[in-house]
C-alpha cells in the first residue's frame, strides 16, 4: 500500500545502511536490495549508535533500512532518534512485529516506509519504488483506519516534533538528570536548558517534566505491545 506523502522527491537511493543485530539477515537482505531494489552499495551497523556514529561521519548514505530491536533501543525511540538527528535521510522500517497499531506509530514517527521481515523480494522492490516516487509504504493489509484510533500513533507524532536537540535532553530527562546537570553534559547554558524544557512540554501538550516522561515510556513500551 501506497500513500501520498506532502513533498514529492525523486530520489536515486542508491546507497543504504542497514541497521540490525543479525549479521545472517543483513547479508541476505543487501542480496536482495542489490538484486531487486537497484541499490548498489550496502553498508550495516549492528546497533542504533553504530549507525548514527557513521552516519555522523559520512551523511551520504540515501536511505536507512532500520530494524526496531536493536540492543540499544527501546520501541520507536531508536526511530525517533535516527529521525531527529538525520531528517533528511529517508529511512525504512524493517521490523518482524507488523501490527497495524505499530505501521501507524512508525509512519507517524516519521519512518518513510515499513516492510515486515517475513516479506518477499517484490515487497523491497516495491517499497523503493514508492520511496524514490516521494511516496510512504505500508504492507499490504495494513488498515489505516482502523490504526488511526489507535492513541500511540498521535503521541508518536508529536514526540517526531521535537529537534534534535530536544530530543536528546528529553532522554537526558528521562535518565533523571536535572536542567543544571543537562547544561553541563551537553555544554550549553542552563537557560538554554530551560527554554527546551519548555518547547519539548509544549509540543507533547504537556505541563510537567513527568508528564514528558511518562509520553517518552509510552512510546517505548506501548507502541510496541499495544496492552502494555
Amino acid at each position: 500500500m501506497q500513500q501520498d506523502i506532502i513533498e514529492t522527491d525523486t530520489r536515486h537511493l542508491h546507497r543504504a545502511l542497514i541497521v540490525d543485530d543479525h549479521p545472517l539477515f543483513c547479508d541476505a537482505l543487501a542480496l536482495t536490495l542489490r538484486a531487486v531494489a537497484g541499490v548498489r552499495v550496502v553498508e550495516t551497523a549492528g546497533s542504533l549508535g553504530a549507525a548514527l556514529d557513521r552516519l555522523k561521519r559520512d551523511p551520504h548514505a540515501d536511505v536507512v533500512v532500520l530494524d526496531l530491536d536493536l540492543p540499544d533501543v527501546d520501541g520507536l525511540d531508536g526511530l525517533l532518534r535516527l529521525r531527529a538527528a538525520l531528517p533528511g535521510i529517508p529511512v525504512l522500517v524493517v521490523s518482524s512485529m507488523s501490527g497495524d497499531h505499530l505501521v501507524s506509530a512508525a509512519l507517524s514517527a516519521g519512518a518513510a516506509g515499513f516492510v515486515p521481515k517475513h516479506s518477499g523480494r517484490e515487497a523491497f522492490r516495491t517499497a523503493f519504488d514508492a520511496l524514490r516516487a516521494g511516496r510512504i509504504y505500508a504492507p499490504d493489509g495494513y488498515d489505516p483506519v482502523q490504526a488511526a484510533s489507535d492513541p500511540a500513533s498521535d503521541v508518536v507524532g508529536r514526540l517526531a516534533q521535537l529537534t534534535r536537540q530536544q530530543t536528546r535532553i528529553l532522554d537526558l530527562i528521562c535518565h533523571g538528570m536535572l536542567n543544571k546537570q543537562i547544561a553541563h553534559e551537553l555544554s550549553i547554558a542552563e537557560t538554554t536548558v530551560k527554554a527546551h524544557v519548555t518547547a519539548i512540554m509544549r509540543k507533547l501538550g504537556v505541563q510537567s517534566r513527568t508528564q514528558a516522561v511518562l509520553i517518552a515510556q509510552q512510546v517505548r513500551f506501548s507502541a510496541i505491545d499495544p496492552q502494555g
